[in-house]
């Protein structure tokens, strides 16, 4: 890829441009990617339902400070396409991070720092947990969200269930024409609730609605959510890896969690995962109404955990840090 592609970026709008393809695995994978080439990687990636613009700020931090950063399309997103018309149309857990460590193949990447939100999370600890030499680091917003359909199966209170209605919801037909007329209005809902306190603007959501336009778009996320309810079978292929992560494998590598203190999005009390980190560990808070969609509501909060668990931020840089950080370490 050329420099020219690594450092496009227009501040002005947030918006990344231009977009480099590469094939990687089973993909075509639509990505930004700033930064020094032969700098040390950090691969972000976003969630459901959002897009590559949530780090639209934290990415060129990242690249200022000598990293060379990769924002990919998940599956399904994006620019983002199948190279086979053929190829199962898949969103169980563990094919998000396959489809990680395809890309760093691709561009001949051994190991990166890996951070990650909702769906991105979980992919960074899957990749975290199972290829540790391929990972250096992580950030995970929401910390442990490694799950399985075979623990799913156990009810859950009823207040927790109702915060879960959308994956009930994506469980009927009903539910998938419903996504696929509304898919948009959708998107704005979940934003609304996950972020009750992010006061985005229309051009914030159009700009990353537009990734919802991908012909894969509702075909992975209805196969995510009915996976993990052991509604829709995952791939055989897949088995033995999908094994080991339902046994909740501990996660050694170097791990900062965060959390925004008006989270709305379903999530685990930071209590309950903490023994599932056996290495280096800290846990912040982020205050001031940040919801869930933590790397656009809080980029500097970010990207400073970013540069943390990579070593990267110079102390004079941790000394003039303002955002308010509530920090419990460990």
């Amino acid at each position: 890829m050329t420099d020219a592609v690594r450092s496009a970026v227009s501040p002005s709008d947030g918006a990344f441009a231009p977009l480099s393809q590469i094939d990687a695995g089973e993909l075509s994978v639509g990505l930004v990617d700033l930064g020094p080439a032969d700098g040390p990687a950090v691969l972000l990636l976003h969630g459901w339902p959002y897009d590559i613009h949530s780090y639209a700020e934290v990415a060129p931090l990242l690249a200022a400070a000598g990293h060379r950063v990769l924002v990919p399309y998940l599956r399904g997103y994006g620019t983002t396409r199948f190279r086979s018309d053929a190829t199962v149309r898949n969103g169980q857990q563990v094919v998000f991070a396959l489809d990680a460590i395809a890309l760093l193949d691709a561009l001949r990447i051994p190991s990166a720092v890996v951070a990650g939100f909702d769906w991105g999370a979980r992919t960074a600890n899957v990749l975290a947990a199972l290829w540790p030499e391929r990972c250096r680091g992580q950030v995970s917003v929401s910390g442990y969200l490694i799950g399985s359909p075979q623990a799913n199966r156990a009810p859950l209170p009823p207040a927790a269930e109702l915060s879960w209605w959308y994956q009930f919801y994506f469980a009927t037909e009903r539910g998938r024409r419903g996504y696929e007329q509304y898919r948009g209005e959708f998107a704005r809902l979940i934003w609304k609730t996950a972020s009750p306190r992010w006061n985005f603007d229309e051009q914030t959501f159009d700009r990353t609605a537009a990734a919802f336009d991908n012909p894969d778009h509702v075909d992975i996320v209805i196969h995510n959510y009915r996976w993990r309810l052991g509604l829709a079978d995952g791939a055989h292929a897949h088995d033995e890896l999908e094994r080991r992560l339902a046994e909740r494998p501990p996660i050694e590598v170097p791990t900062i969690t965060l959390d925004g203190d008006a989270n709305g999005a379903p999530h685990p009390d930071a209590g309950a995962y903490r023994p599932l980190f056996a290495g280096a560990y800290e846990h912040r808070v982020i205050g001031g109404g940040v919801g869930h969609n933590l790397p656009q509501e809080a980029p500097h909060a970010f990207a400073d955990a970013v540069l943390d668990v990579a070593g990267t931020r110079r102390p004079e840089q941790a000394e003039e840090a303002s955002v308010d950080v509530a920090a419990s370490r460990h």
